[in-house]
């Protein structure tokens, strides 16, 4: 009966108590009482960052309670009908008082528990007096206990009524010094370090990880807080994570726990490796599945999906045809968990099922003054480790900043304004593997900033960029130049730059040999978006990527991969020359299969495209090999039925094309079946 209810699942200093049903049994509730006074009892060894005094008064108390309940239970005492009414109020308070102390003492909320002392001090007097209410009503004359036990209640009950839980004095000087550091903030003052200190060793932060767990969690209750119409505590709680962004870059250093999470991160990649991501997409929509179920064929799909299929009437399994009698589902947890690894290790976005989207464009501003003030310190003080530290200041300071500008937008405006760019780029050429991979993962969030990108430009960021990409490392290293070349190449005028560097298409064609699929696949979305530049399509040309680029259509499982590499030899077929080169490896009968057999629609668009411009550049020879394809044609009157889409629009033209050939050959007038001079953009 006592449910457990995640942190994860509910706000904070939210209780979301349940009511016990009217039919309970008196027994079963009684000894969900004594499961509920236990756990609360159990709380006495943790650690409180505020309100230490006051939750083991309450603890006391409820130890004092568990005592009779115990006895009672233990004995297997009659309890008389009156006394549930009693029971059901003290079990939903209960129920708050666990939930309040899991809050009070989760690991990431020391701060915000902190400034909320007023408020958590409020819920602790409430909650004791809840549960001298619900002993008032408790006929204690009729529940055969000693009476030993029941002064103890009675005592607990007097107590109760007189507690005042007021806010205690050492947490309101702690929570003054957080508010006058956070006033310096927006005066644009850096704090004492001294100060700080006394702060986060009241709190009981003592090291990096710690420190991180309290960003991490009012990162995420600003993202609950933004998605409330009133946002009413968007610039509290920005205010609160500034301060513990400065305190993590400023007095942390050493970055505590990072080796074993890179070590987890590779078992985590060693292990996807392994499984076929084809699995983690729903077998209805061909989409990476977020809220994964099981019906009772054994079959599993995206919730959303199987449900509407099941309520349009539908009584078979779609992957089997097997009968489903039930419309019941079962949540995947494990493919879920294994899907969300899959997404991180694959840098694929992925929202969590019930929840919306995480949209940074929040993170334009800083949300508070203080929170903006802080970002700037922070920012200024990475600058000073950059430009005069130890190596070992340099290496924690770019991974600071590789954190900072991960996902927020105005981190990475402080963060280009401070200076720390320049920096960066020079420890690209450090000899130390980490530093490099901090110094080129920082630059790729940083890219993503307009004006980063010129900054990186003009202190020849392009160049050095291009030479990790070559000879990083390690592939990590050489991975995320790629993926901040294909950031850089949005800009007109990189993507000529770039292009202009010799080695930089020969690089990125290295990284699609090698084995890993994070490596291929950023690569390949920095060909494509180089490829917007006309005269980097004759560079890719002359780098041999079309055999490469084929070569990947058959030896890669990933689907992705496949997609993103019919995408660039679509891209390069608009031209002649890559039709000529396409050609000759033989691949026209490759791609006819892809596009009969492809579970992925941007997969055939691109195989479409890919066609309509080999017949338009290839001319009867390849028109000529396409009409015999029994298949094709089937295939291209399935995407007509999709309106105005792009895959449509390109499935009427081909069909235009084979037509008129068909047409002409009948006549006997065999001849291209375009004019060679007509172009088309497969985009």
């Amino acid at each position: 009966m006592a449910r457990k209810v995640h942190a994860s699942s509910r706000r904070i200093l939210a209780f979301p108590a349940v009511h016990p049903c009217d039919a309970v049994a008196p027994a079963a509730l009684l000894a969900s009482l004594v499961h509920l006074a236990t756990a609360i009892c159990g709380y006495k060894s943790r650690f409180f960052a505020a309100n230490k005094r006051n939750i083991r008064e309450l603890i006391r108390q409820i130890g004092i309670l568990l005592v009779f309940l115990e006895e009672i239970l233990g004995r297997r005492l009659d309890i008389p009908v009156s006394a549930v009414l009693s029971f059901s109020e003290l079990h939903v308070t209960l129920q708050k008082i666990v939930f309040l102390l899991e809050d009070c003492s989760f690991a990431g909320a020391r701060l915000m528990m902190l400034m909320k002392s007023e408020s958590v001090s409020n819920h602790l007097r409430l909650l004791i007096r809840a549960t001298a209410t619900a002993l008032d009503v408790l006929p204690l004359e009729l529940i055969d206990v000693s009476d030993e036990v029941k002064e103890l209640v009675q005592l607990t009950m007097r107590q109760a009524r007189r507690v005042r839980f007021e806010v205690e004095a050492d947490d309101r000087r702690a929570s003054k010094d957080v508010l006058l550091i956070l006033g310096g903030f927006e005066d644009e003052a850096v704090p004492d370090r001294g100060d700080l200190r006394r702060v986060l060793d009241y709190l009981g932060i003592r090291s990096w990880s710690e420190c991180n767990k309290e960003i991490k969690f009012l990162d995420a209750e600003i993202g609950l807080e933004w998605s409330n119409t009133e946002k009413r505590e968007v610039a509290f709680l920005s205010g609160l994570m500034g301060f513990m962004s400065y305190c993590r870059c400023a007095l942390c250093d050493v970055v505590d726990g990072e080796f074993g999470q890179q070590l987890d991160k590779r078992c985590i990649s060693e292990v996807l490796n392994c499984l076929n991501p084809d699995d983690f997409r729903c077998p209805i929509t061909l989409e990476l599945m977020t809220d994964p179920v099981t019906i009772e064929t054994g079959h599993t799909y995206e919730r959303s999906s199987i449900l509407k299929w099941l309520r349009a009437g539908n009584s078979i399994c779609p992957k089997t045809g097997e009968q489903v009698v039930s419309m019941d589902v079962v949540p995947n947890i494990a493919l879920r968990r294994l899907i969300q690894q899959y997404c991180s290790v694959n840098g694929i976005p992925i929202s969590e099922p019930g929840l919306k989207n995480h949209d940074i464009t929040r993170t334009v501003d800083a949300g508070s003054l203080a929170a903006e003030g802080a970002m700037k310190a922070a920012a200024n003080f990475l600058a000073g480790k950059l430009a005069a530290g130890t190596s070992g200041e340099r290496n924690k300071a770019a991974y600071e900043i590789r954190l900072l500008a991960k996902t927020n937008i105005f981190n990475r405006h402080c963060l280009a304004e401070a200076g720390t760019i320049p920096h960066l780029l020079h420890l690209l050429s450090s000899r130390d593997s980490s530093s490099q991979r901090n110094a080129i993962a920082a630059l790729l969030n940083l890219s993503k900033h307009s004006k980063s990108k010129t900054i990186m430009a003009e202190n020849g960021g392009l160049e050095l960029i291009v030479d990790v990409l070559r000879k990083g490392l390690k592939m990590e290293v050489r991975e995320l130049a790629a993926a901040t070349l294909y950031y850089l190449a949005s800009v007109e005028e990189y993507r000529k730059l770039i292009g202009e560097i010799p080695e930089a298409f020969p690089a990125l064609l290295e990284l699609i040999k090698t084995r890993t699929n994070r490596a291929k696949k950023n690569a390949l979305v920095s060909i494509f978006g180089l490829l917007t530049f006309p005269d980097n399509h004759w560079r890719v040309l002359a780098s041999g990527a079309v055999p490469i680029l084929v070569n990947l259509l058959t030896s890669s499982e990933r689907e992705d991969l496949v997609t993103d590499s019919l995408a660039v030899l679509a891209t390069l077929a608009e031209k002649p020359d890559g039709t000529t080169a396409i050609l000759g490896t033989g691949a026209l009968h490759l791609i006819l299969q892809i596009l009969s057999s492809s579970p992925s629609r941007p997969g055939i668009e691109y195989c479409v495209s890919l066609l309509l411009s080999l017949c338009i550049n290839g001319g009867k020879e390849v028109v000529s090999v396409l009409v015999r394809n029994p298949s094709l044609m089937g295939a291209l009157y399935s995407l007509l039925a999709e309106d105005n889409s792009r895959a449509s629009k390109k499935a009427r033209s081909l069909i235009r094309v084979l037509h008129e050939f068909c047409e002409r050959s009948a006549s006997g007038l065999v001849t291209p079946a375009f004019p060679q001079e007509r172009s088309v953009h497969a985009w």
